[in-house]
């Protein structure tokens, strides 16, 4: 499984009666729009069609032609024939936010110690709306059919680091996030429910870990803590991951769980520095 660029289409840049910032004079919809477009790329070698990117962020055709006109005018763009992919350029602006964050800068060489000692990809996510973005990863040479990198999104409810940063949330931030998922069973074991997923999060506050075994791929299962910033709220979280075949999820508990726990606590007062 691949991790997708491909995103639910935001309400309240099309001009819709659910427009949250209808009326506002400040707020830029065309702005809003290019971005909404830029995020609808994947990571398809073909490129993707001005059709497909309208049906993907519900955005006219018309405008998307013209949000991808000025992208390739700026150089974010590049279009052959009719299909558009993104270029090298876009890079600069993630290049912006990973270099000027510290959660990053001092995350990394924690991650390589777990990495280098488990011999397991270790990660460090964030929340954004229902998907988590990994910020940070230092990958093993074991290799697994999931195809992940700094920047790659995946849904929170069906993975450790997800359900770790899940069950930070308010209630009123649980309730929010469950009513803009969209459920889906990528496996016959996926909590693809919100009565599931709201149980598993009771579980995750009790044990101060969250553990998924093949939730999101058969054959993969990884364990997630969560790592408090200065302020003491949960801003990112920390797991390893491995396939089942090789690693016991007893192993993941007894092995990996006390080296995340001592990591995900030394990035916490690092944080506080």
């Amino acid at each position: 499984m691949q991790a997708s660029g491909a995103m639910t289409p935001v309400s309240g840049v099309r001009g819709t009666s659910r427009n949250p910032y209808a009326g506002d004079p400040d707020f830029m919809a065309s702005l809003a729009r290019g971005l909404e477009v830029l995020r609808a790329f994947d990571d398809s070698p073909q490129g993707v069609s001005i059709a497909q990117l309208s049906v993907r962020t519900g955005i006219p055709r018309a405008a998307v032609r013209r949000c991808l006109y000025t992208l390739g005018t700026l150089g974010y763009v590049t279009s052959q024939q009719r299909s558009f992919s993104l270029t090298p350029k876009m890079l600069l602006l993630g290049h912006a936010y990973l270099s000027s964050t510290t959660l990053v800068a001092k995350a990394q060489p924690l991650l390589d110690d777990v990495c280098q000692t488990l011999q397991e990809s270790c990660s460090l996510s964030i929340l954004d709306g229902q998907n988590i973005v990994y910020v940070a990863r230092s990958a093993s040479r074991r290799i697994l059919s999931v195809t992940l990198h700094v920047g790659s999104r995946l849904p929170a409810y069906c993975t450790s680091l997800g359900q770790a940063l899940l069950s930070s949330l308010s209630e009123e931030e649980l309730n929010a996030y469950c009513r803009g998922v969209r459920w889906h069973a990528y496996t016959a074991h996926t909590l693809a429910s919100e009565a599931a997923l709201r149980s598993r999060l009771e579980l995750v506050r009790r044990q101060q870990f969250a553990l998924v075994d093949g939730e999101l791929e058969v054959g993969l299962r990884s364990v997630a803590v969560a790592v408090r910033g200065a302020s003491g709220a949960v801003v990112a979280a920390m797991n390893a991951s491995a396939q089942s075949q090789r690693v016991p999820t007893s192993e993941l508990r007894e092995r990996f769980l006390p080296l995340l726990r001592e990591r995900a606590t030394e990035l916490s007062l690092l944080l506080r520095d």
